[in-house]
C-alpha cells in the first residue's frame, strides 16, 4: 500500500497463525469465471513464500485443482479458502467460483470476508453480474479494490479496462475507481504486443520492475515520468477528496506538495471505509520467477488498506428462541458466537465445516452449542443441540494444518461437527446464540432423479441427506402428486456437481428422469353416475347402490360433498362411506391418473341390503359412480400456474418480454427497480418455467433474476392436453 520495496516479509514453510483480531485480514476474491481468481491466489501464495515455484506446498501437493470434480470440470466450483502470511499479517483469500450457479459459494465467501478484491479480465471485460455482486457488497459498505488480469492477452489494454471499471463501477463519482500503479512496458514481440515488465508508482513516482523474475526498485526515467503526469495528478484529487482533513484540497490547489505519508494514510483510511477502490494490476510469476507481476503491490494494499476483523460490524444475533441480545465485538475474549459458511465431506478426516470465528476464541474439544434456523423446505432441519468440537485446521491444497485455536475474526476448518450445517450458529452451551442468516438464492432449476439400481436405492436417502447438508442453495424436494424425487439446483453446472457428488462421494449411482409438474382433472360439465357394486359368492354378500349428480366449482374449491338421499334409501351409516369411496376415486384421478378436483358430488338415492350392504360396498359404489359421471362429459386437464417476476437490466425488457409470451405467459405488469433496473410480473404455466433458470441466464447474460411461486391451476389448452394424455399413456 505504501509502495515500499519489500520483497518477501513473510514466512516461507512456515503455516501463517494470528492469535489478535489485529493481525488479521479475511478478502473474498470475486469476478466472473475466467478472470484469474484462482491463479492469482496461486501467485500470492507463491509471492508470501507459501508455495515454491512450481506452486507446490512445501509438504507436497498442488495448491489448487485438487478436487477431482473442479480438475475435471477445469473451473472452481466451491469456495476455497488458502491463508497466507504477509509482514507478520495473516491474510485469509477466499476464492469463490464465478460461474453463476455457485452463487451459494459466492454468498458464504462474502459473509466470511471483510474485503473483496474484484478480478477482471483484460482480455474479457465486465460481466454483468459481477456489477451485481458489486452492489450487494456495495449495500453493506464492503471495501473493495479491483484487479487486472490478463495483460498478456494480445487485445489487453490496462488504460481502457480502468476506464471501463470506473463506468461501470464508479457510479456518479468515477474518480472513486483509480490507478495506484501503471503498467510498464517492455519490447514488443514479433506479433507486435509489448510485455509488461513492471508498475509505475503514482504516488512514490517509483518503477518497481519484474522484468528479472524478482521484484526490484528504481528510479524512473526522464521519459517515463511524463507517463505518469496526468494519472497521478488524478489519483491524488481523488484521494484528497475523500480526505477527512478538509484543508487538504485547498492546500493542494494552491501548489502545496502534499507529502507521500499524508497520502498513503488518506488513500488507506478510504480503502477501508469503502469509498475508494483503488486499481491495481497483478500477472503469475512466469520462467521460474519468484514473484509475480503486482503481487506484492497486491499483499501490501491487503495488509495496508484493508480493515481489520475489529473494524467490521458482526452479523447481529439474538437468542435460539428469538430473545434479544447485544451486539458483538470482535473481542477474542468476548462470549463465543461462530458461523458454518461451508460444509465438505474429505475422505481421510470425514465432514468438515469452515467456521468464520466472530466473537470470543474456538478450541479444540470445546462442547459449543449448534443453532440454525433450518430451511424446511430445502430439506434442513432446525438445530439445537450441543457437539463436540474436534481438531481445528487451516486448509492449504489437500493439507490440514492443524490450529490451537481460532480467535474471533479469524477462519478454521473444525472436523466431527455431525449435526451442524452450513449457516449454523456455533456458540457456548450455557449462553446459546443464533445468528441473523445471510440472503441465501432460491434454487429453480428442478431434475428428477431415481436409483440406478436396488444397490443405490439402499443408499439414495442418506447420501441425499448429505449433498443438501453440504449446499444450502439445494432443495430437496419428494413430491407426493408426481411420486418423485426432485433436486432443485441453480442451474445445469450445479446439477451435474451434484449427481457427481453423489457418485463419487458418497457411491450413489442416480438417473436423471423427465421433471413432471402435479397436474389436476375436473369435469367441465355437470353429470351423472350410478355405481352398482353387486355380488353374491356364498356367505355374505356384497350389495350397494348409490346415485350421484357431479357439477364444476370455480378454481381452488377442491371436492365438496353433499347428502340430499330422502326415505332412507341409503342408511346414514353408510353415507359417509360413499363420500369416502367418492374422495378416494378423485385422488386416484379419472382420465390420467392426476388428482380430481374442483366438483360438487351430491348424493341422490341408492338402494342397501339388510345383510350384504357394507362399508366397503358403499364406497366401491360411490367410486364407480363417478366414475360412470365422468364418462358423460369432458374431463379437463388443469395444469399450474406460477406467479414469476423477472428483475432485469432495462436492455433485457423486450427480449423478455418476447420470451415469456412464446412460454404461454400473460404480462399483468412491469415497473422500474432501481437505476437501470425494471421487474417484470407475469403468470405462467409451470411447465414452460422448467429451464426458465438456464434461459434467462442465455438471455441476459447473466443479468437477469427470476422468483415464482404457485398461483392456482387452470385448464390447459385442449390439443396441449389431448398431447400430454398421449404421453401419460406411452409411459404407463
Amino acid at each position: 500500500m505504501s509502495e515500499k520495496s519489500s520483497t518477501n516479509p513473510g514466512a516461507a514453510g512456515r503455516a501463517p497463525a494470528a492469535d489478535r483480531p489485529a493481525a488479521l485480514r479475511n478478502v473474498v476474491l470475486v469476478g466472473h469465471s475466467g478472470s484469474g481468481k484462482t491463479t492469482l491466489v496461486e501467485a500470492l501464495a507463491q509471492a508470501s513464500g507459501a508455495v515454491n515455484r512450481a506452486g507446490r506446498v512445501e509438504d507436497g501437493g498442488t495448491l489448487s485443482d485438487y478436487d477431482e470434480i473442479e480438475h475435471r470440470q477445469q473451473r472452481s466450483v466451491q469456495l476455497s479458502l488458502v491463508p497466507v502470511d504477509w509482514g507478520g499479517i495473516k491474510i485469509n483469500l477466499l476464492d469463490t467460483p464465478g460461474y453463476a450457479d455457485f452463487v451459494g459459494e459466492l454468498r458464504a465467501g462474502l459473509r466470511a470476508a471483510d474485503a473483496a478484491l474484484f478480478v477482471v479480465s483484460a482480455a474479457d471485460g465486465v460481466a454483468g453480474a459481477t456489477r451485481m455482486v458489486w452492489d450487494e457488497c456495495a449495500a453493506v459498505g464492503m471495501p473493495r479494490a479491483l484487479v487486472v488480469t490478463h495483460l498478456e492477452a494480445a487485445r489487453a489494454d490496462f488504460d481502457e479496462m480502468t476506464r471501463r471499471c470506473a463506468l461501470t463501477f464508479g457510479g456518479d463519482d468515477l474518480d472513486a475507481v483509480l490507478p495506484l500503479y501503471l503498467p510498464l512496458y517492455g519490447t514488443p514481440g514479433s506479433d507486435g504486443h509489448a510485455p509488461v515488465d513492471g508498475l509505475i508508482g503514482l504516488l512514490s513516482q517509483r518503477v518497481f520492475d519484474y522484468s528479472s523474475g524478482t521484484r526490484t526498485e528504481r528510479a524512473p526515467t526522464d521519459d517515463e515520468l511524463p507517463l505518469i503526469e496526468a494519472a497521478r495528478n488524478r489519483l491524488i484529487e481523488g484521494i484528497i477528496a475523500e480526505s477527512e482533513d478538509e484543508t487538504l484540497m485547498d492546500r493542494y490547489l494552491a501548489g502545496e506538495d502534499i507529502d507521500l505519508k499524508t497520502l498513503v494514510g488518506d488513500l488507506e483510511t478510504a480503502v477501508a471505509r469503502g469509498s475508494f477502490h483503488p486499481v491495481l494490476a497483478a500477472a503469475p510469476a512466469v520462467d521460474g520467477a519468484k514473484q509475480g507481476l503486482g503481487t506484492v503491490e497486491l499483499l501490501e494494499l491487503i495488509t495496508g488498506g484493508f480493515p481489520t476483523p475489529a473494524e467490521r460490524e458482526a452479523p447481529a444475533v439474538t437468542g435460539p428462541d428469538g430473545s434479544p441480545r447485544p451486539s458483538l465485538g470482535c473481542d477474542p475474549e468476548g462470549p463465543l458466537a461462530a458461523e458454518v459458511v461451508k460444509t465438505s465431506s474429505d475422505p481421510y478426516v470425514g465432514r468438515l465445516s469452515l467456521v468464520r470465528v466472530f466473537s470470543g476464541t474456538l478450541r479444540p474439544d470445546d462442547t459449543v452449542h449448534v443453532s440454525g434456523h433450518g430451511l424446511t423446505d430445502r430439506g434442513h432441519e432446525d438445530h439445537d443441540v450441543d457437539e463436540r468440537v474436534g481438531a481445528l485446521s487451516a486448509p492449504f491444497g489437500k493439507q490440514q494444518r492443524p490450529l490451537p485455536l481460532a480467535v474471533a475474526g479469524d477462519l478454521a476448518c473444525v472436523a466431527k461437527l455431525t449435526r451442524a450445517e452450513t449457516g449454523d450458529t456455533l456458540s457456548a452451551k450455557d449462553d446459546p446464540l443464533l445468528m441473523e442468516p445471510w440472503a441465501m438464492p432460491d434454487p429453480l432449476l428442478p431434475i428428477a432423479i431415481r436409483a440406478h439400481s436396488k444397490a443405490d436405492e439402499d443408499k439414495l436417502s442418506q447420501g441425499l441427506a448429505r449433498l443438501v447438508a453440504e449446499d444450502p442453495t439445494m432443495r430437496l424436494e419428494h413430491n407426493q402428486d408426481t411420486r418423485q424425487v426432485v433436486l432443485w439446483c441453480m442451474g445445469e453446472a450445479h446439477t451435474d456437481v451434484a449427481l457427481e457428488r453423489l457418485r463419487s462421494r458418497y457411491g450413489v449411482q442416480v438417473d436423471a428422469v423427465e421433471h413432471k409438474v402435479a397436474l389436476r382433472e375436473t369435469f367441465s360439465g355437470s353429470a351423472a353416475g350410478r355405481g352398482r357394486h353387486v355380488k353374491q359368492s356364498g356367505g355374505h354378500g356384497q350389495f350397494a347402490i348409490c346415485e350421484i349428480q357431479v357439477e364444476p366449482l370455480p378454481g381452488g374449491s377442491g371436492i365438496e360433498f353433499v347428502d340430499k338421499v330422502v326415505g332412507g334409501a341409503v342408511p346414514r351409516q353408510f353415507i359417509p362411506s360413499v363420500e369416502k369411496g367418492v374422495r378416494a376415486q378423485a385422488a386416484r384421478g379419472i382420465a390420467a391418473g392426476n388428482p380430481l378436483v374442483d366438483i360438487r358430488v351430491t348424493l341422490l338415492d341408492g338402494k342397501s341390503h339388510s345383510v350384504d350392504s357394507s362399508d366397503a360396498a358403499f364406497q366401491t359404489a360411490g367410486a364407480l359412480a363417478l366414475r360412470e359421471a365422468a364418462a358423460q362429459t369432458r374431463i379437463d386437464l388443469l395444469e399450474p400456474v406460477s406467479e414469476v417476476r423477472v428483475l432485469i437490466p432495462d436492455e433485457y425488457v423486450g427480449p423478455v418480454l418476447s420470451d415469456l409470451s412464446g412460454r404461454r405467459g400473460r404480462v399483468v405488469g412491469t415497473e422500474q427497480s432501481g437505476a437501470g433496473r425494471t421487474l417484470v410480473r407475469a403468470e405462467v404455466p409451470e411447465i414452460e418455467i422448467g429451464r426458465y433458470a438456464v434461459d434467462l441466464r442465455s438471455l441476459s447474460h447473466g443479468t437477469g433474476r427470476f422468483s415464482r411461486g404457485y398461483l392456482r391451476h387452470e385448464p390447459m389448452p385442449g390439443q396441449l392436453a389431448a398431447r400430454m394424455r398421449e404421453q401419460e399413456a406411452v409411459s404407463a
